[in-house]
């Protein structure tokens, strides 16, 4: 997230926000911000969002995404809202939907999150 000037924006139990600013070296040959971009905050975003329902000494890794691309990524900031659907043992099922700056939602994604144990 630091590559991409990501930001976490938001932590709550269960939910968790990362706000992205547009810049050029960002962005595909139309001028948007690219998809692998919008991809990478949303899936931080469910991470993150799953993180927050282990237990402590758990790290977490995404097992599975889909991602659906709603709209061109216009704007000057973007903001991945993660949330669990649903926490288990191991496996945690989250949603983010990364929203531009005027209210549209430019992805949606549905994730699959394994925890692990922390290395640290």
């Amino acid at each position: 997230m630091r590559t991409l000037g990501a930001e976490i924006a938001l932590v709550a139990p269960g939910r968790v926000e990362i706000a992205l600013r547009a810049r050029p070296d960002l962005t595909q040959q139309a001028g948007l911000v690219h998809a692998g971009a919008i991809t990478a905050i949303a899936d931080s975003a469910c991470g993150y969002a799953a993180l927050t329902r282990m237990p402590k000494g758990s790290d977490v890794v995404s097992v599975e995404f889909k991602v659906n691309l709603l709209a061109p990524a216009r704007g000057e900031r973007f903001v991945a809202r993660g949330e669990v659907v649903r926490a288990g043992k191991t496996l945690t099922v989250c949603r983010a939907d990364v929203v531009a700056e005027d209210g549209s939602v430019v992805a949606t994604m549905l994730a699959t999150m394994m925890r692990v144990s922390s290395r640290a």
